[in-house]
């Protein structure tokens, strides 16, 4: 083989990628062996299909996922490379091992703890095994693949395939434990999410003001934030369109934590201050600040 096709083992399992995974899969295993599984509760995804399964089925749920695994980590084997399907395939049988090996009791038959403890605990999982660069359930695999053979987005996907498993436990489990099925999975959707992108979720805040200048120097100075100017005019209200003048358009990439505490300070400047606020996915370079990981 040549060097240039050696796998660089030590680069792709790295001691950091290791703890995030083996640490999320410890977190997926206590949220499904001491609350779902036991209580015929669902999750989305492979791991909803193989609890689903095991509900009328004499096989251990460890098998059935992997087994049900296979065919999406050959498809991110395929799609999105090798690395990412080694990392996948290491998350998975980590799973399946922690949930044949390791025992941990049932904690409470409330259904509401379930569904908002069972799905806190299997969404820090996914969070942490996303972190170490890998997955615990295939079907984000398809989500992705799928995003670009048809005009559905990769969330919308998902949705359309959990609400199939959902549906499916109406019938195995009845109705009342799919509608806790579905507060499951938007519990673990959501913790999922602020473990991968952070509880400071960036956001694109835009000023408009005649004091721009003013305005310029607080972000910078008193916040230490950076900034872009676009040039532009204000004015052309309805009832004075003809009255304008040029200004400095000001945005700012900060925390939502941080949008309240500017505006106030902006407002003491120029009460009539516009501003309009957006939310981004995903923000790299400048001097933004790499957000601290867990």
């Amino acid at each position: 083989m040549s060097s240039s096709k050696k796998i660089h083992w030590k680069s792709i399992f790295s001691l950091k990628s290791i703890i995030y995974t083996i640490s999320g899969v410890l977190l997926a295993v206590i949220g499904l062996q001491g609350f779902m599984v036991p209580n015929n509760f669902l999750d989305g995804g492979v791991t909803g299909i193989s609890i689903l399964v095991t509900g009328f089925a004499n096989i251990h749920i460890s098998i059935l996922l992997v087994l049900f695994n296979i065919p999406f980590l050959i498809l991110g084997y395929k799609k999105i490379g090798p690395v990412f399907a080694m990392k996948a395939s290491f998350a998975v049988i980590l799973l399946a091992l922690g949930m044949y090996f390791i025992q941990i009791p049932t904690f409470t038959t409330d259904k509401v703890l379930i569904a908002v403890f069972g799905g806190f605990f299997i969404g820090m999982g996914i969070g942490f095994v996303i972190r170490g660069g890998g997955v615990i359930d295939g079907l984000e695999i398809i989500g992705y693949y799928t995003q670009k053979k048809s005009g559905l987005t990769s969330g919308e996907t998902i949705m359309v395939l959990n609400s199939l498993i959902i549906l499916g436990a109406a019938f195995e489990f009845g109705i009342e434990t799919a509608m806790y099925s579905i507060l499951v999975y938007f519990t673990a959707m959501k913790t999922s999410d602020y473990v991968v992108d952070g509880f400071e979720e960036y956001t694109a805040l835009t000023i408009i003001s005649k004091d721009y200048e003013q305005i310029k120097e607080l972000i910078v100075k008193d916040f230490g934030k950076a900034i872009s100017v676009y040039k532009g005019e204000r004015g052309y209200l309805p009832n004075s369109f003809d009255i304008k003048s040029d200004c400095d358009i000001i945005m700012s990439i900060v925390t939502r934590l941080e949008i309240h505490r500017i505006k106030e300070a902006v407002s003491e400047i120029d009460p009539n201050a516009f501003f309009y606020v957006q939310s981004i996915k995903e923000v790299k370079g400048g001097i933004i600040k790499r957000k601290s990981d867990f």
